[in-house]
């Protein structure tokens, strides 16, 4: 049984399920893009890592700047892969641009529930949790503990869009049902986890946000699949197939701005890809007269051949897709596929393995644990029972943070916190609550 676009594309909004959109000339869709953009949650992304820890180059990207880029590459998708559904459902009355809409406003989120530090932040609170905060786990269900034994930064982003985000207002973001699909690459609980699939690599939702996402995939109409969890939506393929496009690109064009990657090196990755067997390089590209701007240029043809070729997978294996039977990676099945491994091994081996990178996210994982040592015990511990620090600590927390009524909720606003911190805010707090600085000082 396939799924159904009309309910695909639901404008339904969580927490305003019986509204009517406004009357104004946007579409629903393009305001969720705008909700979003506005944020606070969305500008902190500027002062969260994408590779580089605390950088002090204001040319590579951030975490923001990396979610401009990978909207603005899931919109092209959308609005191809947008054309084809159209042309193969025929009783849809939504114009392509809305696809784009959806899958921009999807990409624009991706990464908004990351902690600091990048992906070793993740790694850090799991580590945490595994090691001595592994005592506050102990009244917890088995689903509630993996919640944080694999804390997740796509969970947390859900979590984010749709609870912390407005708190006071059911459906956080109250986003459309459409843009929150597309958002859901692991569509699951943290304990329905396998590593066969690309669906079940990673879990999507915490225990305590089950009701909401549950009411979003039964919405949508999304295949369930078993205790909890559902096919992808068609539209987040797209969503993680910009994601994997633009950093495997620009992640190779920083590099090479810094310096860890020579010009011949990342020449030789993208022409391939830029200028594919029996096309010559172009003239514009020969009266470039930089290096940097060389790479610039390879980087946008790269990029823009990935689109045309990730929208043919989407075509070729529509029909699997719609079944919720398809579970690889569109990237890995282009065209380009093997050219994208040969970036991914030069990147891992010349700029996410050099030893500034590796230096500072190890020390995120002093920060963040440290940060857990001292918030998860103040928030964990009953008012009554907390001691002086802990009083001190949990006021200085948020109070939407601090006012879980069970030991899971608590714990929940001790990583709330703490992953929705900036690199530089989570370092000067740790500074600040282990006596190495005070406000208005740096020592």
């Amino acid at each position: 049984m396939a799924m159904d676009w009309q309910r695909l594309i639901s404008p339904t909004r969580l927490g305003r399920e019986d509204e009517r959109g406004d009357s104004d000339s946007r579409t629903e869709y393009l305001r969720d893009w705008d909700r979003l953009v506005y944020s606070s949650a969305f500008r902190r992304l500027q002062d969260k890592t994408q590779v580089f820890p605390l950088s002090d180059s204001d040319y590579v990207r951030t975490r923001l700047t990396h979610s401009i880029e990978v909207s603005s590459v899931g919109r092209s998708l959308g609005m191809l892969c947008g054309q084809y559904i159209r042309e193969k459902e025929t009783s849809l009355r939504v114009d392509s641009h809305d696809f784009g809409a959806i899958v921009a406003a999807a990409c624009l989120a991706h990464d908004i529930g990351n902690p600091p530090f990048g992906h070793s932040g993740e790694t850090a609170i799991q580590s945490w949790f595994r090691g001595s905060g592994n005592q506050y786990l102990e009244s917890l269900s088995e689903r509630e503990r993996n919640d944080f034994l694999r804390f997740e930064g796509n969970a947390q982003g859900f979590r984010l869009i749709t609870r912390l985000q407005n708190a006071n207002h059911r459906g956080g973001f109250q986003l459309t049902y459409a843009v929150l699909g597309a958002f859901g690459k692991y569509p699951r609980p943290s304990d329905l986890l396998k590593s066969t699939k690309i669906s079940e690599k990673k879990f999507g939702y915490y225990a305590d946000d089950s009701e909401n996402f549950r009411s979003v995939a039964d919405g949508l109409g999304l295949i369930s699949k078993e205790d909890g969890a559902y096919c992808r939506h068609p539209l987040a393929f797209l969503m993680e197939a910009a994601d994997d496009i633009c950093y495997n690109i620009v992640d190779l064009e920083d590099g090479h701005r810094l310096g860890r990657i020579h010009f011949s090196e990342a020449c030789g990755l993208l022409v391939p890809i830029a200028f594919p067997a029996g096309h010559a390089e172009s003239k514009s590209y020969q009266e470039i007269d930089t290096d940097a701007g060389k790479v610039e240029y390879l980087r946008a043809r790269a990029i823009g051949n990935l689109i045309e070729s990730v929208v043919e997978v989407f075509k070729e294996n529509y029909p699997s897709i719609m079944r919720g039977e398809f579970e690889i990676d569109l990237v890995s099945k282009c065209k380009f596929a093997a050219e994208l491994d040969a970036i991914r091994k030069k990147s891992k081996s010349q700029i996410y393995s050099t030893p500034a990178v590796l230096e500072i996210e190890a020390a995120g994982f002093e920060v963040l644990g440290g940060l857990l040592n001292k918030v998860a015990p103040a928030l964990f511990t009953p008012e009554a029972e907390r001691s002086p620090v802990q009083k001190k600590i949990a006021q200085i927390v948020p109070k939407q943070f601090s006012q879980g009524a069970t030991a899971y909720q608590r714990l929940l606003g001790a990583t709330d916190y703490i992953s929705g911190m900036t690199d530089t805010f989570a370092l000067s707090m740790f500074r600040r609550l282990h006596g190495m600085e005070l406000p208005g000082s740096s020592i």
